[in-house]
């Protein structure tokens, strides 16, 4: 009996999920690599998998350059000296300590050291040692060891705690380098996050960072986190916090997206209703998103965020023409939502953008016409 009921249940399964799949299949057009008919995303002068950068989510060439000068000589001085160009309330210190500190706890975890062995990482810690005044090394180191652990404890662990709370102490310490500097605050979302602050404390943190940078979208980002029901928080909760977000956004700002990245985290695990890509909640934020990025600065260093964001929500839409419109804009860097949630960030995205060109050219599209 038990195996009557899980044939009828695959049956089941089959008539719910089948004509969605032969539908997306006559929709994109799919057919084996090498057939004739095969849409070819080196058409259109896309980067190839093996190639695409997955630490960015678009170009920095100066950041590029001096993790290369800082690794290659494990010196962290040219490091200090970008920081210390940088806009302290805008978007790009905020991803360039992201990025520095990326880099340490990466060098650190390929190479932990052992006797008689220097482990990775070592410039973060000379140039802590050296300059302990300065801001944007003990922002970065802040930001390393919040880094460290979510990617080496487990959440709810002693160990996890320790390494959050010594995260939150150097916090402090950058904060008071720095009074008007919001990068310390915002690392600090990620310590709220993880040692679980209660809503009164996450909310007075969220003051500090309003006063000094209240259109930071690297900021409200990190916040929703927070908002979210997978941590504590609510679907309602965030999707009240993006909206107010984008209801009180500037011309021009990309806080007009926020919606969209909260579909994006509460997204159900198992999606069985074809549909779902297409109803109004996700319409909705579509259209708020392509209105931000259509709205932003060409060069607003989060503008790669959203669209690489577009490009996951218009392909599950099959608005091909419009998905391959975010690509041929982002294209070479992944080091964005939703590929960083694959362990190969690089693979998730060619996928993507395989069923965009399929899609796009099953509906008539070409090279010749994208470049129209």
């Amino acid at each position: 009996m038990e195996i009557l009921w899980v044939l009828m249940a695959l049956l089941m399964l089959g008539f719910v999920l089948g004509p969605v799949a032969l539908r997306r299949r006559r929709a994109v057009g799919l057919v084996p690599p090498g057939h004739p008919d095969a849409a070819d995303p080196a058409n259109y002068g896309f980067v190839r998998q093996e190639e695409l950068d997955i630490r960015m989510p678009g170009p920095d060439q100066d950041l590029l350059d001096v993790l290369d000068v800082v690794q290659r000589g494990q010196d962290y001085r040219a490091a200090a000296q970008l920081l210390a160009g940088t806009d302290a309330e805008g978007e790009p210190r905020w991803q360039r300590v992201q990025a520095f500190a990326g880099a340490a706890a990466l060098e650190l975890q390929q190479r932990p050291g052992g006797v008689g062995e220097t482990p990775g990482g070592q410039w973060l810690r000379v140039w802590r040692a050296e300059q302990p005044k300065d801001a944007g090394g003990a922002a970065v180191h802040a930001e390393f060891l919040a880094q460290q652990a979510w990617r080496t404890a487990t959440r709810g662990t002693d160990e996890f705690r320790i390494i959050m709370e010594e995260a939150k102490a150097a916090l402090g310490q950058a904060a008071l380098l720095a009074p008007g500097d919001p990068v310390p605050y915002i690392v600090e979302l990620s310590v709220a996050r993880g040692l679980g602050y209660t809503r009164e404390e996450f909310e007075q943190l969220w003051l500090k960072i309003l006063d000094r940078a209240p259109n930071h979208m690297g900021a409200h980002l990190a916040a929703l986190h927070y908002w979210c029901e997978k941590w504590h928080g609510s679907r309602e909760l965030a999707y009240s916090f993006a909206e107010a977000a984008a209801a009180r956004a500037p011309r021009g700002s990309l806080l007009a997206a926020m919606p969209l990245f909260a579909v994006f985290e509460h997204l159900p695990e198992v999606n069985l209703v074809a549909s779902f890509y297409q109803s109004e909640v996700v319409t909705k934020a579509i259209h708020g998103a392509l209105h931000a990025v259509h709205s932003a600065r060409a060069d607003d260093p989060m503008l790669a965020h959203v669209r690489h964001l577009l490009v996951f929500f218009l392909v599950r839409s099959e608005r091909w023409a419009e998905a391959m419109g975010q690509l041929v804009r982002v294209d070479g860097h992944v080091g964005a939502l939703p590929w960083t949630l694959s362990p190969d960030p690089a693979a998730e995205f060619a996928v993507y953008r395989a069923l965009a060109v399929a899609g796009y050219e099953a509906n008539g599209g070409s090279p010749a016409t994208l470049r129209a």
